[in-house]
């Protein structure tokens, strides 16, 4: 039996969910996923739990904060003065932001507040300091 391998191609369904049951992401409603195991696509912690699963079932984890996406970190909430952001990012409160970073990839932040002068960014994932249920059905494995 084929199982879930640290360098697998996956197809997959998965759900993810605060314990008691608010939807944060799920493909279950939509094709499949598919990801390469270790290419970023999916949390490290997340995939760590794919590790060794067959093909064809469904599975069940709560993982505690520090097993999904960490605690919060305080240091991840900072005030930017609007000046010294580009001007053709449009800043609406309780949003996110796209940034781009120096080496060309992309990073997002929450825009928390936003006065005449500054805007508070919170780059913590969304889910940070939560336990997570993560649900998961492999469709296939390459």
């Amino acid at each position: 039996m084929t199982t879930v391998r640290s360098d697998s191609f996956l197809t997959l369904h998965y759900r993810i969910t605060t314990p008691d049951g608010e939807e944060f992401l799920s493909t279950f409603e939509m094709s499949p996923a598919t990801l390469q195991m270790g290419g970023g696509q999916l949390a490290a912690t997340l995939e760590s739990v794919l590790i060794g699963l067959p093909a064809g079932e469904r599975f069940v984890f709560e993982l505690a904060a520090d097993d999904a996406f960490g605690q919060r970190n305080p240091r991840l909430v900072e005030r930017i003065a609007r000046s010294s952001l580009p001007a053709e990012i449009p800043l609406k409160e309780n949003s996110v932001v796209e940034f781009t970073a120096p080496d060309g990839g992309s990073f997002a932040g929450f825009l928390r507040q936003l006065d005449a002068t500054h805007a508070l960014f919170d780059f913590n994932h969304p889910l940070a300091g939560q336990t997570i249920r993560f649900e998961v059905e492999i469709v296939g494995i390459l």
